[in-house]
């Protein structure tokens, strides 16, 4: 037996509904004004809702019928006066499937019931297809994405991509669709922590290549290579301000770019080796500011490879950092340079057990293992560069083994990167 529940208004004139559907073989569930339409359709779950409202927009009708339709939308036959065609339009909008104007019979009830869930059914196959057909179409945007992710990452054809996916997201028992989003998540993560890792590493970049400009060493062109991270370092800083959600790590991203800003206006006021301390000092703030972000989106995130990726970019900055507090040391005759001098061992020390760490990790490929030695070998030829920064001929060793080093490390983390995105057997 079909049931109903029945809405009417106080002094709408309605006819005894209740007692004429059950007449015509109804079953009545209850009935209630309005404002109670979606408490009492959720109680009972009627087979179809009936509503008399001569003026349905005055009554709140159509407020009552918005919020059914987001909660639990099922079969509505309103009765009504309201022969405007905005009234008409509303109620279709809302998924009213019977909507009859000064059409009222008792002997109208049950055909008017039948049809009306027979459109409403209608109605929903039809809604269910077009959902089915735009989720096929959004998956097959997001296989599209993970496809040329996996086409650039390894170097794969589109069919070997497809076909990576594919047997991926069975063995996973995951929908292919399902598969790609956590790819095309993965690698916006990784890109995220590299790039902010990046700025880590760049904040004290800057810092040595102005020592390096105002005493330079043979082979080393300080000015250049310092443009070139600046336009580096504002490129980031423009793509995670675009990329990163606000609501989440505002609160990170603003300290970021004002820290940026000051460093900038210190780059430009650094033509002499006693403003050299106070650029360090911007650059600190830089790097706390950029350590933090990279934190975030390494705890914020479900990939547990991200770490070696941080690891990895740390590596950057500790070369570089090392860099910067050795000219330091050698530059300035301050309580700054014999500071920075006095914080290079322990500099040298972190990077070298994290160099042990990464070499320990199980991730890892064929091309990391031999950009891991290449790395280690350039360590090595650092180091001697330290011991002899005093000289001229020192310091062009420590400049150029310090940039062999960042190509290294910049290699190794873009592919601790593409690692981390996904690993396929």
């Amino acid at each position: 037996m079909t049931s109903a529940l029945v809405i009417t208004s106080p002094g709408s004139g309605a006819p005894p509904l209740s007692d004429e559907l059950q007449a015509a073989g109804i079953h009545v569930l209850g009935a209630c004004e309005c404002d109670k339409l979606v408490q009492q359709a959720l109680r009972c779950a009627p087979d179809v809702v009936v509503c008399w409202e001569p003026s349905p927009a005055e009554a709140g009708l159509f407020d009552a019928l918005e919020l059914l339709s987001r909660t639990q939308p099922m079969p509505v036959l309103v009765f009504t006066a309201d022969a405007g065609a905005e009234g008409a339009q509303r109620a279709l909008e809302l998924g009213v499937a019977g909507w009859v104007v000064h059409g009222y019979a008792p002997t109208r009830l049950r055909p008017l019931l039948q049809l009306t869930r027979a459109r409403f059914e209608h109605e929903q196959r039809l809604r269910a297809e077009r959902d089915d057909a735009h989720q096929r179409l959004e998956e097959r945007k997001l296989v599209d994405r993970a496809k040329g992710i996996l086409m650039r990452s390894h170097g794969l054809s589109e069919d070997e991509a497809f076909r990576r996916l594919r047997g991926a997201a069975m063995q996973g028992k995951l929908r292919v669709g399902r598969l790609s989003q956590q790819l095309i998540d993965a690698a916006r993560d990784a890109e995220a922590l590299n790039r902010s890792g990046q700025l880590r590493m760049l904040s004290q970049r800057l810092v040595a290549l102005q020592a390096l400009r105002l005493a330079p060493a043979p082979d080393v062109d300080a000015p250049a290579l310092q443009a070139t991270a600046r336009r580096q370092a504002q490129r980031n800083l423009d793509h995670l301000s675009r990329t990163l959600s606000a609501a989440t790590l505002g609160d990170l991203l603003q300290p970021l770019q004002s820290a940026w800003a000051a460093l900038e206006q210190a780059l430009d006021g650094a033509s002499r080796l006693e403003a050299l301390a106070g650029l360090d000092q911007c650059a600190e703030a830089l790097l706390v500011a950029a350590e933090r972000l990279t934190r975030a989106l390494e705890g914020g995130s479900a990939l547990q490879t991200l770490s070696a990726v941080n690891l990895s970019g740390r590596q950057r900055m500790l070369g570089q950092r090392l860099l910067k507090q050795v000219l330091m040391g050698a530059l300035l005759a301050t309580p700054e340079g014999a500071q920075a001098l006095s914080l290079a061992a322990a500099t040298a020390r972190d990077f070298d057990q994290a160099l042990q760490r990464l070499q320990q990790l199980p991730l890892s490929s064929p091309a990391i293992r031999i950009a891991l030695d290449a790395a280690a070998r350039e360590w090595q030829r650092m180091q001697q560069g330290v011991r002899e920064a005093g000289h001229e001929t020192g310091r062009r060793q420590l400049a150029l083994s310090a940039e062999a080093l960042l190509a290294c490390f910049e290699d190794l983390t873009g592919d601790y990167e593409r690692s981390a995105q996904m690993l396929f057997d």
